[in-house]
């Protein structure tokens, strides 16, 4: 468990939380609304930034799901308690607590499993057999049947995301060139707004960890509103090793209020491939939440869209899925 100050940071505030510099949006043409006063089941949220923040979260999930359910050679499901959460926020924030009850709260598993196609069948068996995608989070890995599924895994993908458009950021297309601060390194100026891939320190040791006990390569898929890039873990880890990509303090802060600073990593596009394209962009429509009082949140939703998986990644899929039959 983990405190700040005199919040208590659960495993729900963990999960909703945001980068300060994320939490910019602005809904114009309302009247101002008291968010302090704003209670769900019974938490305090503030504003629509955190509603808007989980909704992405939750479609950029799907939409990686999708694609590679989509391609001809490969199948995924959802793992970690952010990819097998429920897509509603009152359900969501009963699932953690569920979690914490089960004293699950410091599990740290990857968010999806990636299957050969022809494994299909005997992966959507073994997952109900085990009561479906939800359960799997409340069941150890030295179970039977989880140890059955996790031995056909191909690779497993943690998700990040991010509100922005990766081509229309100003960095993009910049090289890399010699920097003082990385000792002759390449890299650029830290003001720098480019695309990356995001690891959080206090993630990377927890899912190392993951990888090396269930011997499954790890892979951290960042998705855009255009495109995505991904990075094997082993690479990034070896990124930071060598002083290429240097840490970055970063204020979070919880749906309650309360703030604390993360190391995370912000790996340059340069170093990961290029996932695939989203050949139909998402719809941003208007929704809403009210609470007990009465009182109305509204929001931002992400709807649709769809993420196509280039040949670059299908071949690096199909290349990890041979070195996985052969060891």
């Amino acid at each position: 468990m983990v405190k700040h100050g005199k919040d208590r940071w659960d495993l729900f505030d963990w999960s909703l939380s945001s980068s300060s510099e994320d939490l910019d949006f602005e809904l114009r043409g309302h009247l101002p609304m008291p968010w302090g006063d704003f209670f769900l089941n019974p938490r305090r949220l503030r504003g629509s930034d955190f509603l808007m923040r989980w909704n992405q979260g939750v479609w950029s999930e799907n939409r990686i799901q999708e694609a590679i359910n989509q391609t001809q050679e490969f199948c995924s499901i959802p793992y970690g308690p952010s990819g097998t959460a429920p897509d509603d926020i009152r359900e969501y924030e009963l699932y953690f607590e569920r979690l914490e009850r089960a004293g699950l709260s410091q599990l740290k598993r990857p968010d999806i499993l990636i299957f050969r196609k022809s494994d299909e069948n005997s992966i959507s068996e073994l997952v109900e057999t085990l009561g479906g995608p939800g359960e799997l989070p409340f069941i150890p890995e030295d179970d039977e049947v989880i140890r059955q599924l996790l031995s056909k895994a191909v690779i497993a993908v943690e998700c990040e995301n991010s509100l922005w458009r990766a081509q229309q950021m100003p960095g993009y297309g910049r090289e890399l060139k010699p920097m003082r601060r990385l000792g002759g390194k390449p890299g650029l100026a830290k003001s720098t707004v480019l695309p990356t891939v995001i690891i959080k320190e206090e993630d990377r040791g927890r899912l190392l960890t993951w990888q090396e006990e269930n011997g499954i390569p790890i892979h951290v898929w960042h998705l855009f509103f255009d495109l995505a890039f991904g990075i094997s873990l082993a690479e990034a880890d070896s990124l930071i090793g060598e002083g290429l990509i240097e840490s970055t303090p970063q204020v979070f802060q919880a749906p309650g209020g309360a703030t604390t600073s993360k190391d995370i990593y912000k790996v340059y596009y340069h170093y990961a491939y290029r996932i695939g394209d989203m050949v139909e962009e998402p719809s941003l429509t208007a929704d809403s939440i009210t609470d007990n009082n009465g009182h109305i949140l509204p929001f931002v939703r992400f709807e649709g869209g769809r993420l196509s998986i280039n040949a670059a990644t299908a071949e690096l899929l199909e290349a990890a899925a041979r070195e996985r039959d052969e060891g």
